[in-house]
């Protein structure tokens, strides 16, 4: 076992009544957690403010994905598993609010503490807290889920371990974790680590994909699959955590089905024939020209746009910086400058959307576009001057000049890189500029765009690169080589869709970390390494205030900005939902919208 469980303490008798004083006297347990200041709900809550307690119970909601899956362990790099698998069947020891900007509250933990440095957390269970098969969740079973999920899970779970310098039991039902470093945000992470039965693991290899469904403690177990077509889900009707507040009002029906589709065209003409009980139009335009069908006149549909207050996030064209084609600052420019965005989301949009100009646009902690770093960023970003583009403390801002302006432009930027067009191609030592952009033909849910969609933008896109000597072409591949492929950083330029909360933190070094630029199957999909980044990413974790959270935040996006890394598509600040109208949901809608944790967590089915 990992050094840092065999310190794991043996709690006898005898001494089990100084520890438990002992651990008192250190910090006050709480009922929840907040990133900064105290959670917005007291210890008393009778339920979460966007879910409805009255809310009627049973019923069946269908939701559709496209692609397909082959595996029922979400927690590892091989197979695919359905999306929504892990948020329903396990739980984890505190759960969020989407209604606050970064606050979780007790779930199979009943408290929580922590010291104002946050250099250690510690969870006490719930003594009630039951896997699905009726057995008790257990602090072995917490142990092991995070050293396995660490150890041997998907790389988002490697870093946060890492940081774990003791994990010791310091009572029967608690269990302790310090950190390598203070770390305000650590508690939180551990808090949504998802916690399985080790004893299932015994026999069978945690790192293989199997067909066989982890056993949590969640809300639903998997009642059957069909590989690739379909997975339903049955409400556990012993399920131990049904009469906790912060589960009052969720999880009311009493099967969840996710319906797996080739493609999304065949996906929606299902859900207008009724097959699906909800649609999410990621496309304005079409929001405004394909939601005529005979349902929505009558009434069987209803359509929905759901505000939110949460950032941009960034999605658009990523280039792999370690090809030698792309790792030239230069010529990413002219890149971004040949991406016609007005074209594309007249194209697209009907230039109703916003184009996404910072990392966390839509939000206080996106840079101020095109204007100098304020004084707390640039205090920040001094000693790292002699890494970063001349442009990131004057304010970076994407070209929005006369589109002949651009181009030529791009061309001067190409020529300074060494590329010249011979006969209408752009060449470099009798070489010429051409590389694949590669897409998956299924989507992936937590995504923004549907494949159809990315698949148009990649075509406007191949086409006005032509205007430079430049020969681009789009490869579709299924889901499962197009996870191959990226995992092996095998693509010239990809897609890359990333979502932010209000309280952005660790995560961010998956997504841009140095550490993971060369490591199989990172997120940090640019492979870019940046001591820059890496620290603005210390300094928001280990921010005290609001004001220091938000000058890292900026700071850092300064730096992803002015890096070249993406070619920003556009946003949308309301999610247009389509959905059959015997479903409701609550008229409280959180401060995150539609995201997950909405629907179909507190949706009912009228009676």
């Amino acid at each position: 076992m990992n050094g840092k469980l065999s310190s794991i303490l043996k709690v006898t008798a005898g001494v089990l009544p100084l520890l438990l004083l002992g651990t008192a006297a250190v910090a006050e347990k709480s009922h929840g957690i907040a990133m900064y200041g105290e959670p917005a709900l007291p210890a008393d809550f009778d339920h979460l403010p966007y879910a409805n307690p009255d809310a009627p119970h049973g019923g069946t909601f269908v939701m559709g994905e496209t692609g397909g899956f082959d595996s029922l362990n979400p927690y590892i790099l091989k197979g695919r598993a359905p999306f929504y698998l892990g948020a329903w069947t396990v739980e984890t020891l505190m759960t969020r609010s989407i209604d606050e900007p970064f606050t979780l509250y007790g779930l199979l933990a009943e408290s929580i503490n922590t010291d104002p440095e946050r250099s250690y957390v510690e969870f006490t269970l719930r003594p009630e807290a039951r896997f699905s098969d009726g057995s008790p969740v257990t602090v072995d079973d917490v142990l092991w889920s995070f050293e396995t999920l660490g150890t041997k899970g998907q790389p988002r779970y490697a870093g946060a371990w890492s940081k774990i310098k003791d994990a010791e039991q310091t009572g029967p039902h608690s269990v302790r974790f310090t950190f390598t470093e203070p770390d305000r945000e650590m508690p939180l992470i551990l808090g949504m680590r998802p916690i399985l039965k080790k004893a299932q693991w015994d026999t069978q290899d945690f790192t293989q994909s199997s067909l066989v469904p982890p056993i949590g403690s969640g809300p639903y177990v998997v009642e059957s699959i069909t590989p690739d077509r379909s997975i339903t889900y049955a409400k556990n009707p012993d399920w131990w955590g049904k009469d906790l507040p912060v589960n009052q009002g969720f999880y009311n029906f009493d099967t969840l089905r996710t319906e797996f589709y080739g493609d999304s065209g065949v996906m929606f003409e299902a859900f207008k024939a009724g097959s699906l009980s909800t649609w999410r139009e990621t496309n304005p335009a079409r929001w405004l020209t394909n939601f005529s069908f005979p349902a929505v006149q009558d009434g069987r549909v209803t359509l929905e746009e759901i505000e939110h207050k949460r950032p941009s996030g960034m999605q658009g064209f990523v280039f792999n910086t370690r090809k030698p084609i792309f790792d030239n600052a230069r010529v990413r420019e002219a890149l971004i400058r040949a991406f016609d965005f007005d074209v594309i989301n007249r194209t697209m949009t009907n230039g109703t959307e916003p184009r996404i100009n910072s990392y966390f646009s839509n939000s206080e902690l996106g840079m101020k576009v095109g204007e100098p770093a304020g004084e707390g960023e640039a205090r920040l970003l001094a000693p790292y001057h002699d890494t970063l583009m001349s442009d990131v403390l004057e304010g970076y801002s994407l070209p929005d000049g006369p589109r002949r302006a651009d181009l030529h432009v791009a061309m001067d930027l190409l020529a300074d890189a060494g590329w010249t067009v011979e006969n209408g191609v752009l060449t470099q030592h009798g070489k010429p500029f051409e590389f694949e952009i590669l897409l998956s033909q299924g989507t992936d849910p937590g995504g923004t765009l549907s494949a159809d969609q990315v698949s148009s933008v990649a075509a406007i896109y191949v086409q006005q690169l032509q205007r430079l000597g430049i020969k681009a072409h789009v490869t579709s591949v299924d889901s499962a080589q197009y996870k191959q492929r990226v995992n092996e950083f095998d693509f010239d330029m990809t897609v890359l869709t990333r979502s932010f909360s209000l309280s952005p933190g660790n995560e961010q070094t998956l997504y841009w970390g140095s550490i993971g630029a060369n490591q199989p199957g990172s997120r940090n999909l640019m492979g870019m390494t940046s001591p820059a980044a890496d620290a603005m990413i210390t300094a928001m974790v280990r921010s005290e205030t609001p004001e220091e959270f938000r000058d890292a935040t900026r700071a850092l996006d300064r730096v992803l900005m002015s890096g070249r890394f993406v070619i920003p598509f556009w946003y949308a600040n309301v999610s247009r939902i389509a959905y059959s109208s015997a479903f409701a949901h609550p008229d409280h809608i959180p401060l995150y919208g539609d995201w997950p944790g909405f629907q179909p967590d507190v949706w009912w089915q009228k009676p």
